[in-house]
């Protein structure tokens, strides 16, 4: 095991990911988590090797280093491709790259990786196995418990063994089946029923292998209950669409003494990437998509969403509409407090 494997995969410490999820988990979308968490280890979006060998590998691969812990996640099934992909990875300062097995969507049926290959599993060894060949960051594997009519416990256990063997670093497990027919991808996140008890007994088969678990972890409590049994929890939408709960993970998972950062901080550190975004060309609503969800649950949050949604992307939009949503959940706050304390007022 290599030294940056014991930092990120270290038996005896708990790991906390965010999934990566298409079209959310870019590099602006990690730039703000990071802001929030400084443990959480970070995913890119799923990224093809065809993407890579033959698009902008700069466009794909770039980020900052302020992102780190940050792992990429390649889809593919050719060994020679993984490698070839996964070297690059390692050239561009990733910390890790993973395999994805669990993506149920048609492109990825049909592009033959993704889901579908946890009917291959021996395919997916030699993914892995090539992968690790030629890189020396942690080769990691993300899949599903099965797919179809598979039985999820043998399905689960075959992939779990050939990839071990081949030497994965780490498991990562979508605690639900992907039904490549009949269902779409979006049903495919939340139609299958979760099963973590079956991620568990594998956990107690293989105590010296790291794996984690994905699919439906919605609170920081069900996260606490998850590593008292795994080794890692993977949370995607809760954390995408409620952010915040990324400012309690360096306390709650990595035990640091820590205040919590409030959204109104989270605001202004992030403020200065927006404003190099900004000048570097990058339009404000591809930048703070990301954040709409920040006063997710605190009073002012729809006049934030309202501002950010609809003004970010008026052409020429810049740093001027985040202080005007701003303003406005502070006003709004103003006026409630002013209205609660002359309600107390009057009852005295």
């Amino acid at each position: 095991m290599t030294e940056a494997t014991k930092k990120l995969y270290n038996i005896n410490q708990s790991v906390f990911a965010v999934a990566p999820m298409l079209d959310w988990t870019d590099r602006h979308c990690r730039a703000f988590h990071r802001v929030l968490s400084k443990n959480s280890l970070l995913y890119t979006e799923m990224v093809t090797t065809g993407a890579l060998i033959h698009g902008d590998r700069d466009r794909h691969l770039r980020f900052s280093k302020d992102e780190q812990p940050v792992a990429c996640q390649l889809g593919g099934s050719d060994p020679q491709a993984l490698a070839e992909c996964a070297k690059m990875v390692e050239d561009w300062g990733y910390d890790e790259v993973n395999l994805n097995v669990g993506c149920p969507s048609d492109r990825v049926q049909s592009g033959k990786f993704g889901a579908c290959l946890m009917l291959e599993p021996e395919l997916v060894a030699e993914g892995i196995a090539a992968m690790k060949d030629v890189v020396s960051i942690p080769v990691t594997t993300k899949c599903r418990i099965g797919v179809d009519d598979q039985e999820p416990e043998e399905a689960l256990n075959a992939l779990a063994d050939k990839v071990i063997a081949a030497g994965t670093d780490a498991l990562w497990v979508h605690a639900r089946k992907a039904w490549l027919k009949g269902l779409s991808p979006k049903e495919n996140r939340d139609v299958p029923p979760l099963d973590y008890d079956l991620v568990y007994r594998l956990k107690q088969r293989l105590p010296n292998v790291f794996i984690g678990v994905n699919g439906g972890v919605a609170t920081l409590e069900e996260t606490s209950a998850h590593l008292e049994k795994l080794d890692g929890v993977m949370m995607g939408r809760a954390a995408y669409q409620n952010p915040m709960l990324l400012a309690e993970v360096d306390r709650v998972v990595y035990g640091e003494a820590i205040d919590t950062i409030s959204p109104v901080e989270a605001m202004d550190i992030y403020r200065s990437y927006i404003e190099d975004e900004l000048t570097a060309g990058t339009k404000l609503a591809s930048i703070t998509r990301h954040i709409l969800g920040t006063y997710q649950g605190v009073p002012g949050a729809r006049h934030f969403r309202r501002i950010m949604t609809v003004d970010a992307n008026k052409t020429g939009a810049g740093i001027e509409v985040l202080e005007d949503a701003l303003a406005a959940v502070s006003h709004h706050q103003s006026v409630m407090r002013e209205a609660r304390e002359q309600k107390e007022a009057a009852l005295i």
